[in-house]
Formats: C-alpha cells, structure tokens, sequence
C-alpha cells in the first residue's frame, strides 16, 4: 500500500513543485508524522550548494530510499560514507563531541555537516577560528534540545523532581521547537483528500512548511551567535580586564560602549580565571550616545536563571526616582526592579555608587 501511495505520489508534481523530486540529488525521509528533527536536517542539508536544488522523496519504502543520495530519520541506518542518518536502530548510542545526549537525525545532519553550513553562512572556510567557536555552542543553545526532545531525553531526571517532590507551577505553554514543528501536522479530524496523490502532496506541502519554519529559526540563532555574541566576546574580555579599576575586589565590570551578550562571555571568563571572585554587577549606558541613563544588572547564578547572586539590596527594591535615591543615598535614581536583578541611574557615577553600596551592603 505504501509503495503505491508513494510511487502515484512522485507523479503529483503538478500539485507540489516545491518538492522537485526530479532534481539530481534526492533527500529521502519517512512520510506520515513528522518531527522537528527530520524538519531541520533537511532543511540544513538544503543549505549547502550540494543540496540547494534537491529533491524530497517522503516514503518509508526501502527500494525507493536506496535511490536517494541522502537519507535522513529513516532506512535503519547511520553510516556518513552513504550518507544515512538514522538514529532509531537500538545499537545506536552516538552523542555529539563532548555533549551526552543522543543524537537524532537533526544532530547527526549538524554533526557532519555543520561546520560545512556555519562557513558557508559566514563566508569563511571551515578551519576559520570563528567556525570553531561556533560549531559547539550552536548545538548546544539550539541542536541538542531537538535531539533530546525526538529521544524522549527530559532536561531534569524525572526520578530525581519526583524524589524531591517538585511540581510545576503553570503550563510552559508548549512553544518549544518540537511543538514549532508539531503543530503543522494534521489534526485528527482535518479533512483528507480522497485521492492518494492529493492526500500526499497536501502532507508533503506541510513538511515544507515545517521544514522552513524551524530551519528559519535555527538560521537565526546562526545569525545572532556569528553577528552578535561572538563580536561581543572580545568586548566583554577587555571589560573583565578592567574590573579592578571600579572595585578593589573585582565584583563590578563596566560596559563602557553600550550592552552587549555578556553573560556567556562572562561565566566562560571566570571559570578559565582561578585568581579573581566573582562579578556581581555588570554597568552598560542604556544607548549608545554620551547622555545615556545607566544600568545596574545583578549577575544572575547561571545563564537562564532567575535567581542572582547578590540582588540589589532588599530595601532599594520597587523604588523609584526620589524614593530610590532617599533610601539608596544616591542621587539620580530612576528604579530599582522589584525582584532586585536590575535598576538605573540617570549617570555613569550614579550607577557605580549604588553598584559600590551593593557590594558590601
């Protein structure tokens, strides 16, 4: 049944041109449900000149798989030589360099073909120092949580939240990448074309747009660590370096320019940095421009945490203009955020004072 369904599809060209399954190089993937995993390895295959013209063959049938140049999430088979990736078959246990989590047909696609899709993004050869930079830190802040989500990999150890008794407060809201691409899938009740070529082709067309969706995020992210983390690096280096010119201590670092990325930077730079403490507050102008109002941000725990490790003082918090600079001292107070990670002051000398109060308050 599926060989018909698939072999009357291939000749529904009429109703999908996008898939130009005529083309020389044929990417093959499973028809039905699809996954965000198999959504973005096609996606970033086809960003590569070899496979910018491509063809989609969706189809679980193996004779029509083996003629494809590339297949991905299907075929019971991961060998790079042949140029298959799947990750299903119960031998296979491979992680990407340096991380734990199995990979799924989007990692194994990253893992040989990233560098390849960062350069050619970039513009730059595949041994540039920016590449280098950029392969690990892409699969970790965007590749790695599809391969957990398509593995059934929690972030926490479910034992572990249960053990401690930890319940969640509210719903996430489902917008992870896996429901990004989860919600073009057809609904149960959705209407089918009683005709099979027209039923695959109106499938194939949502893979597409899944496909583009998730693909256009995971350029994104490309985009803002290449244009924006990664020239923010050397900025925030040269920031620590300073450090201790704003407290004999080194817990203040000042952006003298404007904000950029900082965190990442940051954490990386004190962990590689065995003879100083902790920064505890990073300053920025709020523009770039030489009248700017100031900000006071408290260095949280960790990247995505709420918590920080020292919050501007207790009693400052919720205060505003007036208010804040009688129980601050300081003047030029504009506000102090309610949870104490943030405030500002209307200068640069009114923010280094309410950082220097903070420090040892």
């Amino acid at each position: 049944m599926f060989r018909r369904l698939i072999s009357t599809a291939r000749m529904a060209e009429s109703a999908s041109k996008r898939l130009k399954t005529d083309a020389a190089v044929k990417i093959g993937t499973h028809n039905g449900h699809f996954h965000a995993d198999e959504a973005l390895a096609v996606y970033m295959l086809r960003l590569l000149p070899t496979y910018a013209d491509s063809g989609l063959v969706r189809t679980r049938d193996p004779a029509l798989l083996a003629g494809c140049h590339t297949v991905v999430d299907v075929g019971g088979e991961y060998e790079a030589s042949a140029n298959r990736y799947d990750h299903h078959q119960r031998s296979f246990t491979t992680t990407f360099p340096g991380r734990n989590t199995k990979l799924s047909s989007a990692g194994l696609v990253y893992m040989h073909f990233g560098k390849a899709i960062i350069a050619q993004r970039l513009g730059v050869s595949e041994d540039d120092e920016k590449v280098s930079i950029l392969y690990p830190k892409l699969y970790e802040s965007f590749i790695e949580a599809l391969d957990a989500h398509d593995n059934g990999i929690s972030v926490y150890d479910p034992a572990a939240i249960e053990a401690a008794g930890i319940t969640k407060k509210f719903s996430e809201g489902g917008f992870g990448l896996g429901a990004i691409v989860g919600r073009l899938n057809p609904n149960w009740n959705d209407p089918v074309p009683s005709d099979p070529v027209e039923a695959q082709a109106a499938e194939d067309e949502r893979f597409l747009t899944a496909s583009g969706r998730i693909g256009e995020e995971f350029s994104r992210e490309v985009d803002y660590y290449a244009k924006a983390w990664l020239p923010a690096r050397s900025i925030v280096q040269q920031a620590y370096a300073k450090r201790l010119e704003y407290d004999s201590e080194g817990r203040i670092m000042v952006l003298e320019g404007q904000s950029v990325p900082w965190k990442d930077h940051l954490y990386s730079l004190e962990e590689a940095d065995n003879t100083s403490g902790k920064i505890l507050y990073v300053l920025y102008p709020e523009k770039p421009v030489p009248d700017a109002k100031w900000r006071i941000q408290a260095v949280p725990v960790s990247k995505d945490s709420f918590q920080s490790r020292k919050p501007l003082p207790e009693p400052w918090r919720g205060a505003r203009d007036e208010q804040l600079d009688e129980v601050s001292g300081v003047p030029g107070g504009v506000f102090i955020h309610a949870s104490g990670f943030i405030g500002g002051n209307k200068t640069f000398d009114g923010v280094k004072a309410l950082a220097a109060k903070a420090c040892d308050f």
